[in-house]
């Protein structure tokens, strides 16, 4: 299918009031992707703004003196007393192999 000349007039018109690619396509039965590569061809843009010579800057707040003394004292840890005197279990060969034997029986389907 090939553009005559009374749909690509339609077309830049379409395009001009601010209808869509999609929109002009359904309306000239035209893809959306011909009416997308026909206005590349014919350099056809939306006036999109350009961008800003000087995007403005925002300064970051400073944190105050105070606040960054109050963050830097140490915190006192608290240490679990049951913890602390425990020693690890220890298990025998056979109780290993065991409980290995046991993981495994669990994991495989």
């Amino acid at each position: 299918m090939s553009w005559d000349a009374e749909d690509v007039a339609l077309l830049k018109k379409l395009w001009a009031i601010g209808q869509s690619a999609a929109q002009i396509a359904r309306r000239l039965g035209y893809s959306r992707n011909a009416v997308c590569a026909k206005l590349t061809r014919l350099d056809l843009k939306r006036g999109h703004k350009p961008p800003t010579a000087k995007p403005k800057r925002r300064s970051v707040p400073k944190r105050k003196p105070a606040l960054l003394a109050a963050c830097a004292r140490p915190v006192a840890k608290k240490v679990s007393r049951k913890t602390v005197g425990r020693q690890p279990k220890e298990f025998s060969k056979r109780q290993l192999y065991t409980m290995l034997a046991e993981a495994v029986r669990n994991t495989v389907p």
